[in-house]
């Protein structure tokens, strides 16, 4: 690895360059989803609908149609049907790389080929929430996309509160690899004494998840455990008016 891009990175961790003030009167939380496998909608959607929850599926474009290594992704159907049940449709880039090993031209032109793709399904509406591929961003990438999406959420954990980056929200893994009960219920209670806004992130969703991916049970224990706190579900979107104060 480049020293220069990993110290870049560790640097843009800790830099906000997307600065708000925390003004949530009561704390939220988001679901997300990246890439998307179909999983993630045909098993995750139900399970989120049966909490009258709405989540945030970050698309990449490239992965349209395809089985790639083992997992079934989306189809133009899945994100139609996404969209018309008020879940969020968000930008994953459409090659999905890692945004560090591209130049600004690079990183605009893949912005734009995925916007054009979700185009169609998103009521002729660009994206407006970001999420890097592999969680991956350095100084230069994350000053590129703040001024672009209205939020880009990164990788690394904790609740979003206090002072916002809204650069590189964080967040909080449902992942088969990262999986820690006490880990989630900690992020739960501090998102609801701090009105904090806490991101969950995941991929597929089945018995037999991949290293990313989680199982059913534990979507549902992260449902469960957010609708016991009172903690509304919003997708990215609704969530980010919610935590600076453009909504009620």
């Amino acid at each position: 690895m480049d020293f220069a891009q990993s110290l870049s990175r560790k640097i843009a961790r800790r830099l906000p360059v997307k600065r708000v003030p925390m003004r949530a009167r009561r704390p939220v939380a988001s679901i997300t989803f990246d890439d998307f496998p179909k999983s993630a909608w045909t098993v995750g959607g139900p399970l989120l609908a049966r909490y009258g929850a709405r989540g945030t599926y970050y698309t990449a474009g490239t992965f349209a149609g395809r089985t790639v290594d083992g997992i079934a992704y989306y189809d133009s159907g899945d994100l139609t049907a996404l969209r018309a049940a008020g879940h969020e449709i968000g930008c994953h880039g459409f090659g999905h790389q890692r945004v560090s090993s591209l130049s600004n031209a690079a990183l605009k032109a893949d912005i734009a080929r995925n916007t054009q793709f979700l185009r169609s399904f998103n009521g002729g509406e660009a994206p407006v929430s970001y999420a890097f591929p592999f969680g991956d961003t350095t100084v230069r990438t994350k000053l590129f996309y703040a001024h672009r999406f209205a939020t880009a959420r990164g990788v690394h954990p904790g609740v979003n509160d206090g002072v916002l980056d809204l650069a590189q929200l964080r967040t909080i893994g449902i992942e088969t690899y990262t999986w820690n009960d006490e880990k989630v219920a900690r992020a739960i209670d501090h998102a609801k004494t701090a009105n904090g806004w806490i991101v969950f992130h995941s991929h597929d969703v089945s018995e037999n998840p991949s290293p990313y991916g989680c199982t059913p049970a534990m979507l549902e224990r992260v449902l469960k455990a957010l609708t016991d706190a009172g903690i509304e579900i919003l997708p990215v979107r609704e969530a980010a008016r919610v935590a600076t104060g453009d909504a009620a």
